[in-house]
């Protein structure tokens, strides 16, 4: 009975706060477990926000608030396991970039950059040419990850763990 939440604030009269009677709630995601929040947001070179959340917690991703067969790494329809990305300049809570990768979607969520994360909790993005993304993400048993992050990009989670194939019952 948790929940994940990004909220916009306004500066108080001293510039180095933020007034707490300005919250502006612009997203909230409902999570089954406590653990494997993402926790990372940053505004990338492109002007939009970008938001990293977990599966959902607990092991395997599977269980109570879990999708059944696929988990929630794999469920587009969840935000649970992400990279997302945001236009809080525009609409209301916020807009959906034209360019994301479900942008026109029914089916899936249109916040999604990229999915197949069990818990990305820092990310950054390279300060060359290129501004790429990388992302790290905590592995089950095996392996870490420091992932390159690309759009529309599946990186594997509950399927694979890092370069090899995962199975929840093992």
């Amino acid at each position: 009975n948790c929940e994940n939440r990004v909220s916009q604030f306004f500066v108080s009269s001293d510039v180095n706060r933020g007034d707490a009677a300005t919250e502006k709630i612009l997203l909230r995601i409902q999570k089954p477990q406590a653990n494997h929040n993402g926790g990372d947001i940053a505004f990338g070179p492109d002007g939009f926000l970008y938001i990293s959340t977990g599966d959902g917690g607990g092991a395997n991703d599977v269980g109570i608030g879990h999708a059944t067969q696929i988990g929630n790494a794999q469920d587009k329809t969840s935000l649970h396991g992400k990279i997302l990305r945001i236009d809080v300049d525009h609409g209301d809570p916020y807009g959906i970039p034209g360019d994301n990768p479900f942008a026109t979607s029914n089916s899936a969520r249109r916040e999604i950059w990229a999915w197949g994360f069990r818990n990305p909790f820092r990310f950054s993005f390279d300060s060359g040419r290129d501004h790429h993304l990388f992302a790290g993400d905590v592995g089950q048993n095996l392996f870490e990850e420091v992932d390159i992050v690309e759009k529309g990009g599946n990186y594997g989670w509950n399927i694979r763990e890092g370069a090899s194939c995962f199975d929840p019952n093992q």
